[in-house]
């Protein structure tokens, strides 16, 4: 399956943050919005970093909470791995394995922000694949 099918199902919408922001306002975006993790952009469209949940513990651990007033560039990942809309979800499944990220950003091809799909959108996605083939294939055996 194409990227751009799962999220003509799931959306394009991504939550961003600037790069000047604070961690503490970075977290409570991440607890408005239920997820985990914000592209952090300067305009909204093209991706500086990102910052997730895991940079935040990172950053916390032997700090006595002072950070949570620092920029969230002292804390995001600069290199980003992205996807293209036309890259299908098992190659980003592959990447997302190999390299232990969670959150991959879909740029198109002027490099500007589609959407963002998670481990979990990729996992519901083949599930609901599986889901379907297990159906097709009862409904052959019981058909005989």
């Amino acid at each position: 399956m194409r990227i751009s099918t799962l999220l003509t199902s799931k959306g394009t919408a991504v939550a961003t943050i600037r790069p000047e922001a604070s961690v503490a306002d970075a977290v409570a975006e991440l607890a408005a919005h239920g997820i985990g993790a914000l592209v952090v952009s300067t305009d909204g469209s093209h991706i500086d970093g990102i910052v997730s949940e895991r940079d935040v513990v990172r950053a916390l651990n032997g700090d006595d909470g002072s950070m949570l007033q620092d920029r969230v560039s002292s804390i995001m990942s600069s290199t980003v791995h992205t996807a293209s809309p036309e890259d299908d979800t098992d190659s980003l499944m592959a990447t997302m394995t190999d390299r232990r990220i969670r959150h991959v950003p879909i740029v198109d091809e002027s490099g500007a922000l589609a959407g963002i799909v998670s481990i979990g959108d990729v996992v519901k996605t083949r599930i609901g694949e599986l889901e379907k083939d297990r159906k097709e294939l009862v409904d052959y055996i019981n058909a005989r």
